[in-house]
């Protein structure tokens, strides 16, 4: 799992309204920290895990091809627990077989 750019949060115990302004802008125009990128298991492997603390039980985890040859593979999630979830997919022989995720939940 590679994280993407982090962008800025709120203190746990609150911010002035400069930063929380800033903070709602930024998720108005798309700049949440729920994205990553996750590439499958190779040499025949049929799930992939993929482990992030942002991952819950109940989350809903959405992907898309960030290769061609990524295309051709249908993903899903076959289990998830807090933390990570298992990717099931056709025998993998072929690298560079990635996606890029959302967290949502």
């Amino acid at each position: 799992m590679t994280r993407s750019v982090q962008f800025r949060t709120l203190p746990v115990f609150g911010a002035d309204e400069r930063e929380v302004s800033e903070v709602v802008r930024g998720i108005m125009d798309g700049k949440t920290n729920n994205t990553g990128t996750v590439t499958l298991a190779t040499g025949g492997a049929t799930t992939t895990t993929l482990n992030d603390g942002r991952i819950g039980k109940e989350s809903l985890l959405f992907f898309t091809p960030t290769t061609s040859i990524s295309l051709l593979n249908a993903v899903y999630v076959s289990s998830q627990t807090q933390g990570s979830a298992t990717l099931s997919h056709a025998a993998n022989t072929t690298a560079n077989k990635s996606y890029g995720y959302i967290v949502v939940g």
